[in-house]
């Protein structure tokens, strides 16, 4: 996913106290790549490996530098730069723009920020905020909770069932992180995180009361902004001649945004307890994943039991 420089100065001028001095007309300009350079090497001529397509900042040593030349030369310097189609410019400390990079931003049509953070602090969070903004994200339907720090997405046709089983789980001290959809997004740990729309972020429907505030109602222990997803859970109508998964030996999976999780179709009837079930699928999950697998070792002992019976 690509951005623009207009899509990095939105999101970012307060978290990296950004200021844009020129160029608000070219901000159209793609950033390629996500890493921030020091353009040290190149001030000195040396292009080999100038790395052209990211977003260039001028820290202490480089703006030193260019105020130990005289004003011919600083242009000199700062013309093999502009000329190589960078996407912009970030002055750091919050230094005022050298008269030159006034006059070759307007001539290229380079945006030129300027922000009050120190040149490493920018870097690390700008960083940060270009992985953000290039992230694969998408929507899905289904309400998400935390269940003792496994993050699971319960979906399933409308009317079967999924906030009032979320409601109960939260009764149970379980975390709401979103109902009915939820936003995802693959960070830069390949891990795929949930969230809720800002707009109805905490608030959940109830059939038959309608909209509720689940802090106001539950507590703030009762919410999760965001949560990593493990598993997906389906809500479908109980029906006779179905054949449902008895053991779990080989779960079925599910992929979202390019990452597999582990998939479970649940029957829905009246009288069973889904929340008591959703809780135990999750805990069994997260056993799962600290080794103890309670199918492949039923499994394994009763091939043993087999192979011991047949020996004797």
């Amino acid at each position: 996913m690509s951005i623009t420089l207009k899509d990095f100065w939105e999101q970012g001028r307060g978290r990296l106290s950004l200021e844009l001095v020129t160029g608000e007309n070219a901000l159209k300009r793609p950033v390629e790549e996500k890493a921030i350079n020091r353009p040290g090497l190149a001030l000195t001529g040396f292009f080999q490996y100038f790395a052209q397509r990211r977003l260039q900042v001028f820290g202490l040593a480089e703006f030193t530098y260019l105020k130990s030349l005289d004003s011919d030369e600083r242009v000199s310097r700062l013309r093999g730069i502009f000329e190589k189609n960078i996407p912009g410019i970030v002055i750091a400390r919050n230094r005022n723009p050298l008269p030159e990079f006034l006059t070759l931003a307007e001539e290229y049509s380079v945006p030129l920020f300027r922000t009050t953070m120190i040149t490493s602090h920018f870097i690390n969070e700008s960083t940060l905020l270009i992985e953000e903004l290039t992230a694969p994200r998408g929507r899905v339907q289904g309400t998400m909770l935390e269940i003792m720090g496994v993050g699971v997405l319960l979906q399933g046709k409308a009317g079967i069932g999924k906030s009032e089983t979320a409601l109960s789980l939260i009764e149970r001290g379980y975390c709401l992180v979103a109902d009915d959809v939820t936003e995802v997004v693959r960070d830069s740990r390949e891990r795929v995180v949930g969230y809720a729309n800002e707009l109805t972020r905490y608030h959940m429907e109830i059939r038959g009361v309608g909209i509720v505030h689940v802090p106001s109602l539950f507590g703030v222990a009762a919410i999760r902004r965001e949560s990593e997803l493990d598993l997906v859970i389906e809500l479908h109508p109980y029906q006779h001649d179905r054949e449902e998964e008895r053991t779990g030996i080989k779960p079925s999976e599910i992929e979202i945004l390019d990452a597999k999780f582990p998939y479970y179709s649940l029957p829905v009837s009246p009288g069973r307890d889904m929340a008591n079930i959703v809780e135990a699928t999750a805990l069994n999950h997260k056993l799962k994943t600290l080794g103890h697998d309670a199918a492949k070792e039923l499994d394994e002992k009763v091939i043993g039991s087999f192979l011991r019976r047949a020996g004797a």
